[in-house]
């Protein structure tokens, strides 16, 4: 599971990566609002705790640039704030829920714990323009022929067709799929993504993956 911290005040942001990273979650930080609504926006988290009062962009502000292209992700608020209004703004902004300062870790965990327990249902089948992926049968139907794929080729269309639409960063594939970190060499990626583009593949120009240069693929509809 991974999760993006943005939080201006160093020594807050340090001892919730420390603690997050303890019970084995992957952790980002972004210590302004612009960083961490340049992460927000670029990259896959399972979920996003955000400081109100950020230099840059506000927690409100960048919860609501989040909320007009991703409506899934929870997004917990940390901040001193505690009147009503302020709750209720958050909330309206889109936050999931709303943690005030200061705080026990124990229960930021615990509130942490049922937002991914909320998210974590994953539809059966996914579909892309009559590609037809189904996770219980594990079986991939293009037109409604099967194409017969290797367990490492069904992840990593799984992972691309679930995050249909948004650009999947070769980081975050590399780390979701192969669940490893690659510091240099992420070559692999390139020779699967070739192998899926030659099973899926409909016509010249029509491959369903499309390479985002520099940053890595998505599968979404083509302006």
């Amino acid at each position: 599971m991974k999760i993006l911290i943005v939080e201006d005040e160093i020594g807050i942001a340090n001892f919730l990566r420390d603690g997050l990273e303890d019970e084995n979650y992957s952790v980002d930080v972004a210590l302004d609002g612009s960083r961490g609504l340049e992460l927000a926006t670029n990259r896959i988290y399972d979920l996003i705790l955000v400081d109100w009062m950020l230099p840059g962009t506000s927690g409100i502000e960048i919860t609501k640039q989040i909320r007009k292209t991703n409506k899934k992700v929870p997004i917990v608020f940390l901040t001193a704030k505690d009147t009503l209004q302020d709750t209720v703004n958050g909330l309206e902004a889109g936050a999931n829920d709303y943690i005030k300062k200061p705080f026990q870790f124990e229960e930021l965990l615990a509130r942490i714990k049922v937002q991914l327990r909320t998210n974590e249902e994953e539809p059966t089948t996914l579909s892309f323009q009559g590609l037809v992926l189904d996770t219980t049968s594990h079986q991939v139907f293009k037109n409604g022929v099967e194409i017969n794929l290797t367990k490492k080729e069904f992840s990593l269309l799984y992972f691309l067709l679930k995050n249909k639409g948004k650009v999947c960063t070769r980081n975050d594939i590399i780390k979701e799929v192969w669940e490893i970190n690659f510091e240099t060499d992420s070559s692999s990626l390139d020779v699967y993504i070739n192998f899926l583009r030659k099973k899926l593949e409909t016509g010249v120009g029509e491959n369903i993956i499309q390479t985002i240069r520099g940053i890595g693929y998505t599968i979404r509809e083509r302006e």
